[in-house]
């Protein structure tokens, strides 16, 4: 059995701050369980610019209000509390936190390690 706290994840390494971003890297690949579980904050007025090549991503959306642009179709989506969206076929989007900070629990598999860093397409590398 696994059980973490949130506050045993901050300040170390599986806490990761960005200038638009905080990711709270609840479970790793290390973990062994197939897949990473993060709780995110995007941050309001921020817009990023991503499309995950190698990883499947699920964003439940626990707080905020905020869009999120299918950048194929043009197609912007609102997010608040309750909202998911999955980009179940690599799909490049931006994430907007438009009117507060966003707030999600994100699941990605593979699982991520820790140490990635997105690419200029905001991408991850793949794992291995």
């Amino acid at each position: 059995m696994i059980v973490k706290t949130l506050a045993s994840v901050l300040g170390t390494k599986a806490h990761i701050k960005g200038e638009s971003f905080e990711s709270r890297r609840l479970l790793l690949a290390g973990d062994g369980v197939g897949y990473s579980l993060h709780d995110t904050v995007v941050r309001q007025g921020s817009e990023q610019h991503l499309q995950y090549k190698n990883h499947i991503e699920s964003n439940y959306c626990i707080e905020g209000e905020g869009e999120v642009e299918d950048v194929a179709t043009g197609k912007v989506y609102p997010l608040k509390p309750g909202s998911l969206y999955v980009l179940d076929r690599h799909d490049a989007h931006i994430v907007r936190a438009t009117k507060s900070d966003l707030r999600f629990i994100c699941i990605f598999t593979p699982a991520l390690t820790g140490h990635e860093t997105h690419d200029a397409d905001g991408s991850y590398a793949a794992a291995g």
